[in-house]
């Protein structure tokens, strides 16, 4: 035991989430953002394989940003085959495939396959390599499939902490349910179409009466672009109190002006 408290409470999600498995890491800090990583996507479960620096490592904890419990909890192995004994499938992330005949999946495939498998009560994996090499073929052969992040094929270059960031990524993803669009109101509310068109009432009342609408044959065209204006966007109720405020005090401003004059005639 690390001795160490604090931290985010954080712990796993479901009792079938990937376990991420970190072979032969070569850096503390590295372990540490990777924990801080699997924390963004909701992944808990963390081995180490044959850390070169051997474990437990203050400078993790250090990197983790507060993601203590899962190096807490961290498991260590000498080999990738006692790292894997009780899982059911195993996941390895490869840059450039070496002449392995395997099936190979985007990062969203695998996440998604990775889900089936987590609804089926089985237990799963997650290879990733040195920070230096990645994998070699011994330990992708422990693999039942690869994953192969579709970036820019003129510059993959991954750290560790960022090539388990986008597994952990669409791990979450995979189920969640945030609609990709919505529209931030607050404390108000977007604006009913009655209460729209009460607002448009307004407008063309005034328009009407400062003259602006005064062209019987233009005029219903222009009150049909006022219209499309204020249709085209998801306007608030609060935008439109303040747009009835606006005309009202420009109308009374108008009809002070001409009081004025009027007094001075």
């Amino acid at each position: 035991m690390t001795g160490r408290d604090g931290g985010a409470d954080i712990g796993p999600i479901g009792e079938f989430s990937p376990v991420v498995i970190l072979v032969r890491p070569q850096l503390a800090e590295n372990v540490g953002t990777t924990a801080r990583a699997m924390a963004n996507g909701g992944l808990f479960h963390l081995r180490l394989v044959a850390p070169r620096d051997g474990w437990p490592q203050e400078r993790a904890w250090h990197a983790s940003s507060g993601a203590h419990r899962i190096l807490d909890a961290a498991q260590v192995f000498e080999t990738v085959d006692e790292a894997v004994a009780d899982l059911h499938h195993v996941m390895a992330t490869c840059p450039r495939p070496r002449h392995i005949v395997k099936t190979v999946m985007t990062a969203r495939g695998a996440a998604s396959e990775l889900r089936a498998i987590a609804d089926r009560k089985l237990k799963a994996g997650l290879l990733f390599g040195p920070e230096r090499a990645g994998l070699d073929n011994e330990d992708m052969a422990r693999a039942d499939v690869l994953i192969r992040y579709p970036l820019n094929p003129d510059f993959m270059s991954l750290n560790l902490a960022q090539a388990v960031l986008i597994m952990a990524y669409e791990w979450w993803m995979a189920c969640d349910t945030t609609p990709p669009r919505t529209l931030m109101t607050n404390e108000t509310h977007v604006a009913t179409k009655g209460e729209l068109e009460n607002f448009l009432g307004h407008l063309t009342r005034d328009l009407d009466e400062c003259g602006f609408l005064r062209n019987e044959q233009k005029r219903p065209g222009m009150v049909r672009n006022l219209r499309h204006l204020f249709q085209r966007g998801e306007v608030t109720e609060q935008e439109l109190r303040t747009l009835h405020g606006v005309v009202t005090e420009l109308s009374n401003g108008r009809k002070a002006r001409q009081k004025q004059v009027s007094d001075n005639v």
